[in-house]
């Protein structure tokens, strides 16, 4: 089970995902996803935890657990798109006597146009060993919900992507997402939702060396 520490909804654009469709009418289309990407960002994936009082090395790891199955499920409506994202965590252990509970951190971070920390959320998923189990896994989950209203490109770019262009006109040949100002705004309204471990520095030197 997850708990997440808050439940407020995380209020993000869309991902903007530019489609160019090329033919003989010249013409180019524009479509954009209906929710933001979701991803697990690099070294984040993964986190192992070593037996209390011993070294870094294989030979002390008591958990390694790794987030999959990630998966998004946009609901729509004339206002906003919910994006439910739900994902499982598996985790194995190399003590295996004992019923035993590992919780482990977790984030849910709004990103914008790759670079730009927009919000984060700080959760836990608890994975739950019975006696004797090697490996468990727990499932886990975050929302998202995107505004229409700030989820389309302004009309002025729009039309300069979408503009039809004939053979002859100084332009014809020019790609409008060329131009800084359309890209600029492409840019603007795309948004990932990245869900991974919480790590503190060491446990993420790890992930980065191993």
């Amino acid at each position: 089970m997850s708990r997440f520490v808050s439940n407020a909804r995380i209020l993000v654009l869309l991902a903007g995902v530019v489609i160019l469709a090329g033919c003989q009418r010249n013409v180019l289309l524009v479509k954009r996803s209906q929710c933001p990407a979701v991803a697990v960002p690099t070294y984040t994936g993964d986190m192992t935890l070593f037996a209390a009082g011993a070294g870094r090395d294989a030979r002390d790891i008591d958990v390694v657990a790794t987030i999959t199955e990630l998966r998004s499920n946009c609901l729509e409506s004339d206002a906003s798109l919910d994006a439910d994202i739900t994902y499982t965590v598996i985790a194995r252990r190399t003590a295996l006597a004992g019923a035993r509970s590992v919780t482990l951190p977790v984030f849910a971070s709004v990103v914008q146009g790759g670079n730009l920390l927009v919000s984060k959320q700080l959760g836990q998923v608890t994975v739950n060993f019975a006696d004797g189990q090697a490996r468990a896994s727990a499932n886990a989950g975050a929302r998202a919900m995107v505004a229409r209203s700030v989820a389309t490109l302004p009309p002025a770019i729009q039309d300069k992507i979408n503009r039809k262009r004939k053979a002859g006109d100084l332009d014809a040949a020019t790609d409008p997402l060329s131009d800084p100002a359309v890209k600029a705004a492409i840019r603007a309204a795309s948004f990932e939702v990245l869900i991974g471990f919480q790590l503190d520095d060491a446990a993420l030197a790890y992930n980065v060396t191993k």
